[in-house]
This record gives structure tokens, C-alpha cells and sequence, in this order.
């Protein structure tokens, strides 16, 4: 998609509606895998205190974006029932794989999730800055998010290619659903 600025038309403005359908349900999403990773590992895995403060990350941008789709009159994406089981599911499967495939999994998701949020951003432009400031302070602490999961061994999971490409597309595909359902 182009950015706002590469359109000549007057008035012409990101569709941020579609925007935030799409945010706040990535980031519901998000908590769910989370809470799944933690429902396998319990409080007591090393790696816990790591994914519980991503977790925390996670759900204070839920929070934003559940507030600014109230603000704002957004339809929250009808699927949300979907990602609730599916990004539980997704986060207790990847921890009873072992902690390096938990890591595999948010090191995916976050990859996706800083491409996601960069095109975003570029299609913003100036558009609306409360949006895109939030974008970017989000952004950074989802490549935060993916950096950590790279220290502690995402790649050290077995099949981290398959399995990282197999989430990616999974999470491109819930991008451009909620988008439009």
C-alpha cells in the first residue's frame, strides 16, 4: 500500500478504522499466546518471568487499543472468539514443544508484528499522530519482545524454520482477516 503522502487526492486518509481492528486484535491475540505459554511452564520455568513481562507489555497495549476503539466507534473483528482459542492454543502447543519453541514462537510473531507495524506507519504518514505514535512506542517493544526471545534460544528450537515460517503465515493471515471481519 502507498502511504498517505504518495496520494495526490485532497483529503485522502488511511483507512485507520481497519487499522485498529486489526491492533487491538494482534495484541489480544498476543495475551492469549502468552497466557497458553505460561499455562504449560507455570510460574516457576526460568523463562517465565521473561514471557510474564512481555505478557504485562502486551496487555497494556491491548488496553490502548481497546480504549481508542471505544473512543473512536471501531468494530472490534468479529473473529476475536477465534483468536482467543487460537492464540492459546498456538502458546500452550509452542511451550509443550519446550521453552526454545515458546521462544521460537514470539520471535515469529514479533517479526510479523514489526513488519506489520513499519507498513503501517509508512501508510499513516502524518494522517493521524496519536495512531502512529502509538504504533511506533509499540513497535519497539515488540523488536524488544523478539530480541529477548532470540537470547533465550528461539533458534535452538527444533524445526525453527518450519516452525517459525508456519506462525508468520499464520500470522499474516489473521492480520488480513481481522482487517476485514
Amino acid at each position: 500500500m502507498k502511504a498517505a503522502r504518495d496520494y495526490p487526492v485532497p483529503g485522502w486518509k488511511p483507512d485507520t478504522s481497519a487499522m485498529l481492528r486489526v491492533d487491538q486484535a494482534g495484541e489480544y491475540g498476543a495475551t492469549r499466546i502468552y497466557a497458553g505459554q505460561l499455562a504449560v511452564m507455570g510460574d516457576r520455568h526460568p523463562l517465565s518471568r521473561v514471557i510474564a513481562g512481555m505478557a504485562a507489555q502486551e496487555e497494556r497495549h491491548r488496553q490502548t487499543f481497546d480504549r481508542m476503539i471505544v473512543e473512536r466507534g471501531v468494530r472490534p473483528t468479529l473473529l476475536q472468539p477465534l483468536w482467543n482459542v487460537a492464540g492459546y492454543a498456538l502458546g500452550a502447543a509452542t511451550a509443550a514443544m519446550g521453552p526454545e519453541a515458546a521462544m521460537a514462537c514470539t520471535a515469529a510473531i514479533e517479526t510479523e508484528i514489526d513488519r506489520h507495524y513499519a507498513h503501517q506507519r509508512d501508510e499513516l504518514g502524518d494522517a493521524d499522530a496519536e495512531l502512529s505514535g502509538l504504533v511506533a512506542d509499540f513497535q519497539a517493544e515488540e523488536l524488544e519482545h523478539r530480541d529477548a526471545a532470540l537470547a533465550h534460544g528461539a533458534e535452538k528450537a527444533l524445526g525453527y524454520m518450519l516452525l517459525s515460517g508456519a506462525i508468520r503465515l499464520g500470522c499474516r493471515a489473521a492480520i488480513k482477516l481481522s482487517a476485514r471481519i
